[in-house]
């Protein structure tokens, strides 16, 4: 069956060029039957805007989630979908995302096309309006479309728009999360979670820890975490993690990382992803990088800071 989505929203146009678009309430299924017309309410905020020279108007986009982005509003709506939580990073097809997404100066104003920007500055100044630009991105700050319910998020511009964060989550001010990817249940997030990238229930991104992602190298594998794991201090991971499992801090384990098991054969580590109940560490002395069955627990996470008030 195809699987579908749709929504009514406001886009941002720059002549016949879309910039963004602001879904209230995407919902999954097929669009109500009848004449395919934004929301009454919508179609009154459409407006022009002459300092950032574009105009706002109402629109509704339907699409199919297996099939490639098919332009602007189609890829805002999908990174909408996620944000709300309506579907889990890699449940929908992304191909075409990054061609349909302009790059845009994310401002105080809302957004700006680069080869304005210049204008709108002047414009901004002659009116007394003060104007600050806080990026120049193809993803815009996922707060400024979507808050999911029971999160904290200490640095707003660390989440991008596309961001899963499941309730209890805490992103904490040097914590990063790229769009289709994320957590699914309780976590503490002080690191990197990168493109592809899900998280477990319980477990902890460390301070400076890394999530390998699958854009810059054009990998195929994705890597994940389980549950109730640890990823320690500048630690960074490159394979699927099963549950109850912890990387060392500072131990950046590959796939291609040598690993040698207790009885002192060795692997690759992609041949130990998934498994659960792991300990990676490095040997102090040898210098070799061991997977061990773990005993006890790292402490898992402090449950007053992940409860929603």
């Amino acid at each position: 069956m195809t699987r579908q989505a749709w929504a009514d929203g406001l886009a941002t146009m720059r002549g016949d060029q879309f910039l963004d678009a602001f879904y209230p309430d995407p919902q999954l299924g097929p669009p109500p039957a009848g004449p395919a017309e934004p929301d009454g309410a919508l179609l009154q905020m459409e407006m022009e805007d002459p300092l950032r020279g574009v105009s706002t108007r109402a629109t509704r986009v339907s699409l199919d989630l297996d099939a490639p982005v098919a332009g602007g509003a189609d890829a805002y709506l999908r990174l909408h979908l996620l944000s709300h939580r309506l579907v889990r990073p890699n449940e929908l097809n992304l191909d075409g995302l990054f061609g349909a997404l302009p790059n845009v100066c994310w401002t105080t104003l809302g957004p700006v096309h680069p080869d304005d920007l210049s204008q709108v500055r002047l414009r901004c100044r002659q009116s007394g309006v003060a104007l600050q630009v806080h990026s120049v991105d193809k993803f815009p700050k996922m707060v400024d479309y979507v808050v999911p319910s029971g999160v904290r998020i200490a640095d707003a511009s660390r989440v991008r728009l596309g961001a899963y964060l499941a309730e209890g989550t805490t992103v904490m001010h040097e914590g990063f999360v790229n769009f289709n990817s994320g957590t699914l249940g309780v976590a503490m997030i002080e690191g990197r979670i990168s493109q592809g990238v899900v998280i477990g229930d319980g477990s902890d991104v460390g301070g400076g820890a890394s999530t390998m992602g699958t854009l810059s190298g054009g990998g195929k594998e994705r890597v994940s975490m389980g549950r109730r794991g640890l990823l320690g201090a500048n630690s960074g991971l490159g394979i699927a993690l099963g549950d109850d499992c912890v990387v060392e801090a500072g131990l950046y384990l590959t796939a291609g990382t040598v690993v040698t098991l207790p009885d002192g054969r060795t692997t690759k580590a992609r041949d130990l992803s998934g498994l659960s109940g792991l300990l990676f560490r490095r040997n102090s002395r040898t210098g070799a990088v061991q997977a061990l069955a773990r005993s006890g627990s790292w402490g898992d996470l402090n449950a007053s800071l992940h409860t929603a008030q």
